[in-house]
């Protein structure tokens, strides 16, 4: 009885979150001055080096097969964009990558794009079914595949300017491999 009720809390609050993340994501795209305050906070580099680090609690509730916990992690990744004040003084190379990837969100969606954009969603449920099946090797694999994915990603579209996110990206890669392997193994022997 007790574990019915805490599935069915789970499964509650990870509907919740989801509803949180979609209107989220709808109020970005249709509030324009919603996108810009949003997009003036994220200038702010700090959110650059945390979101990342988001995969490891990720990976914990997908170990942990909990719904409640991916849907809400993935949440705090979308809404951490905004969790630091808009910085005073804005690297000139940060504001065009913003400016570009701002663009790049707001422009014309076509098969191409849509394409392109969804390796973002399929390669998180990638490191969901890593860590649900509790596939350690699987699992590291879609955490660098990410990171060099946004790398590639990031200087592909961004130029000169997407090189900005290679320091954020490979020091959160190197967090997020040591972390996940090491709770892995903490888990894995209990």
């Amino acid at each position: 009885m007790e574990r019915t009720t805490s599935k069915r809390l789970d499964l509650g609050l990870a509907v919740g979150f989801v509803v949180l993340t979609i209107a989220f994501v709808v109020a970005a795209f249709v509030s324009d001055a919603f996108m810009q305050w949003v997009f003036a906070r994220h200038h702010n580099v700090a959110s650059w080096y945390i979101r990342p680090l988001f995969l490891i609690p990720l990976c914990f509730f997908a170990y942990r097969r909990s719904w409640a916990g991916v849907f809400g992690t993935l949440f705090a990744v979308l809404t951490s964009m905004f969790w630091f004040p808009a910085p005073a003084v804005i690297d000139p190379q940060v504001a065009t990558f913003l400016k570009m990837e701002q663009e790049y969100l707001t422009g014309d969606w076509g098969a191409w794009k849509i394409l392109l954009t969804s390796l973002v969603p399929v390669s998180l449920a990638g490191l969901v079914f890593a860590f649900w099946k509790r596939s350690l090797w699987l699992g590291i694999g879609v955490i660098v595949f990410i990171a060099a994915a946004k790398m590639l990603w990031s200087v592909a579209f961004g130029g000169e300017s997407g090189r900005t996110v290679l320091a954020p990206a490979i020091i959160a890669l190197v967090v997020c491999v040591a972390a996940v392997w090491l709770g892995f193994r903490r888990l894995h022997r209990n």
